[in-house]
């Protein structure tokens, strides 16, 4: 390491996936890699997850299906999130990945590339139970149904699964996921009714996959707990829910200074020494993730000590307050990880900052190498992209 990493811990991964799986129970595991896998790297991940036993990954794009495709995986991928004339849908249909539906529009397009592509798309409906983000509502389910028993009798899709995403599935207790689950059966049933018998049922993401059973169905999508973080505090700490993180955050100190009582640090002065002490420069910034938020919030581990970062992260760097006692240029710098050098973890960090552990570790910038651990087949610095 000269500036900065993350490092990767795949044995972590698969344990977690392991956990999921015990929870789980005769449901399937759809694990979640779409935004590289999280900011943890898309080809190691799914490689590290289809060996762990996940039969299905997820991706919001169908462009990251297909770079999936490229780097070697052959298993069944589901692509949920397009815009209209996505160039990577017929691609997607000649590449045999799953295309999510939600409105007339999208099974028009989808239909199409099957034309073209002359091999049947498989499809899943996906139904607005009550998030009200993608997905067909139930008042407009019915002229979609309809449409796509034309376009399975023409040969042009499969159905392989209806599906629906939770607005709550994180909070045990939650009034809203009955109320989503009741739709969902519903929307299953309409299709019924109209001879559409999906091979496959699933509504649970992973917070819903720990706390909600009723909603495992035949798949569950896991995304954030396969990461070893947890999907909301209510739920539990990572460690409570027997979870890992995967990610450690760390850099090294490339500057380290004397400073007296008064001096003030960074942009705007924000933070003040109040007696003479020692700072030391961590050189990543918000360009790498950091959040820009963290400043005189978070704390690093440094030789198994606390130290607070102080004044306001930079695009490239932060400084840390080391105290009296100091440290020296090239000390390692744990930023966030699974604790064994005495760092919080993203959740802490997410805590601290008012956000969630997802937007922590997946902001990690591409400028931090990746470095797994954990696996013997992954190279190291494959950060499973086309990108370097």
């Amino acid at each position: 390491m000269t500036r900065a990493r993350a490092e990767i811990d795949l044995a972590a991964l698969r344990r977690n996936l392991g956990r999921v799986r015990e929870v789980a129970q005769s449901a399937a595991v759809m694990a979640v890699v779409k935004a590289d896998a999280y900011g943890h790297g898309m080809g190691p991940v799914a490689r590290a997850a289809r060996a762990a036993g996940a039969q299905w990954l997820g991706v919001a794009l169908p462009s990251e299906a297909l770079a999936l495709r490229s780097m070697g995986d052959e298993g069944r991928i589901l692509a949920w999130l397009w815009a209209p004339s996505d160039p990577a849908l017929e691609g997607c249909v000649r590449a045999g990945v799953d295309l999510s539906v939600s409105s007339r529009w999208a099974l028009a397009e989808v239909a199409e590339a099957a034309r073209r592509s002359e091999r049947a798309a498989r499809i899943q409906v996906k139904i607005d139970t009550g998030l009200s983000r993608n997905g067909v509502t139930l008042s407009d389910l019915p002229s979609l149904l309809d449409d796509v028993v034309a376009a399975q009798g023409a040969g042009l899709v499969e159905v392989e699964a209806i599906w629906s995403h939770l607005a709550d599935g994180d909070l045990p207790g939650s009034d809203t996921v009955p109320k989503q689950l009741q739709r969902y059966l519903e929307a299953v049933a309409l299709a019924g009714s109209r001879g559409i018998h999906p091979r496959l049922r699933h509504l649970a993401n992973s917070g819903a996959t720990f706390a909600f059973p009723e909603c495992r169905f035949d798949l569950v999508r896991v995304g954030i707990a396969m990461y070893g973080l947890t999907p909301s505090p209510q739920l539990g700490s990572a460690a409570e829910l027997g979870l890992e993180p995967v990610m450690t955050l760390r850099a090294r100190l490339s500057n380290v200074k004397a400073v007296g009582a008064g001096t003030s640090v960074s942009y705007g002065g924000t933070w003040t020494a109040t007696a003479p002490t020692v700072l030391g420069l961590v050189p990543v910034g918000y360009a790498d993730g950091v959040p820009r938020a963290a400043g005189g919030r978070v704390d690093v581990a440094i030789a198994g000590r606390r130290c607070p970062a102080v004044g306001r992260i930079a695009m490239d760097q932060f400084v840390v307050d080391l105290g009296p006692g100091g440290g020296q240029h090239g000390d390692d710098v744990f930023l966030f990880g699974p604790g064994r050098h005495g760092e919080a973890t993203a959740d802490e960090w997410a805590e601290l900052i008012d956000t969630i552990g997802y937007e922590v570790v997946t902001r990690v910038g591409s400028r931090v190498p990746r470095e797994y651990v954990g696996d013997s087949d992954t190279p190291q610095g494959d950060n499973g992209t086309d990108e370097s």
